[in-house]
């Protein structure tokens, strides 16, 4: 049985502002010790039966993965040497970054982060951020609920691609679970601008042709409900106008990208057939529209136990 939890932007919304700020404290790490792989993918979090977890990052004081436990509700510091952990309550983000900061020194690392946050506006620096941000656990627990069933849709279909995909991961500068499908052709050069994040970090990441789906559960510096959403990079000419799907899905001209309010798949009859609806019917407005050789990167979805035919 699968639970599509309720997301109230009322009610959640300051526990998610919370866990933005403080995913990007974490998210800086692996950010500063990790060799840089092609479009970030080495920096982003993903999700775990209890949390967010980082990969395995490499340090020379040994090996170790950070963990946001919303079962627990702790940011776990894990290695074979040592478990230790920061309590996730209600306090400030200097608070929060002077905790793991300490804790990953009490564990052997000397670690030197950018200390302020990206993709943020304004970006206050980390130790300078003394304002107490709510947590409230039961958000935390809705939030995680919401991110374990998306991921779940996310890989079903994500398994249907033969091209290069991304991985389904979660990316905590913006804050929203992602994949990420690609053409094959290179892309022209990314513009920039994105507040806070360095131009050249935006061109790599988008050197390439995407179509590129997501949820944004809220976060920090912008205000509205939770949604999915579906772009193309470059925008071909027509894609504000495609016909998508489901009837509640809409194209949003300040953001550029489709979007479904996650409300309208939690309370559809079958919130799994309409989220796929979503991403099948974007993916195939930005492919069609983009010229991509659909035959070559598509294949059926995934089953389990048994091997794609060939």
């Amino acid at each position: 049985m699968t639970c599509w939890p309720e997301l109230s932007a009322r009610r959640d919304r300051p526990t998610i502002v919370a866990l933005h700020l403080f995913s990007q404290v974490v998210g800086k790490v692996p950010t500063a010790l990790l060799p840089w792989r092609n479009h970030g993918w080495h920096l982003t979090l993903h999700v775990t039966p209890r949390g967010l977890r980082t990969e395995l990052i490499h340090a020379q004081g040994g090996a170790f993965a950070l963990v946001f436990d919303f079962a627990d509700h702790r940011l776990v510091y894990d290695s074979a040497a040592a478990r230790m952990n920061v309590p996730l309550h209600s306090m400030s983000v200097a608070d929060f970054h002077g905790q793991v900061m300490a804790m990953l020194g009490r564990a052997g690392h000397s670690v030197h982060i950018h200390a302020a946050p990206t993709e943020i506006e304004p970006a206050i620096p980390f130790a300078e951020d003394k304002e107490t941000r709510a947590y409230d656990p039961d958000s935390a627990g809705r939030l995680h609920g919401a991110l374990v069933q998306a991921d779940r849709v996310f890989r079903l279909f994500r398994s249907g691609f033969l091209g290069k995909v991304s991985p389904v991961h979660f990316f905590w500068g913006s804050f929203d679970l992602a994949v990420t499908r690609f053409s094959g052709r290179s892309a022209p050069l990314h513009p920039g601008g994105i507040p806070n994040l360095p131009d050249a970090v935006t061109r790599e990441a988008y050197s390439h042709e995407v179509s590129s789906a997501g949820f944004w559960p809220g976060g920090a510096g912008a205000e509205g409900s939770s949604f999915f959403y579906s772009y193309a990079y470059p925008t071909p000419e027509g894609f504000a106008a495609a016909t998508v799907a489901p009837d509640a899905a809409r194209f949003d001209a300040a953001l550029g990208e489709f979007i479904l309010d996650y409300e309208a798949v939690r309370t559809a009859p079958d919130p799994d057939a309409t989220l796929l609806a979503f991403l099948d019917s974007t993916y195939a407005a930005a492919a069609d529209l983009g010229g991509w050789d659909r035959p070559a990167l598509e294949c059926v979805r995934g089953k389990p136990g048994v091997p794609r035919p060939v």
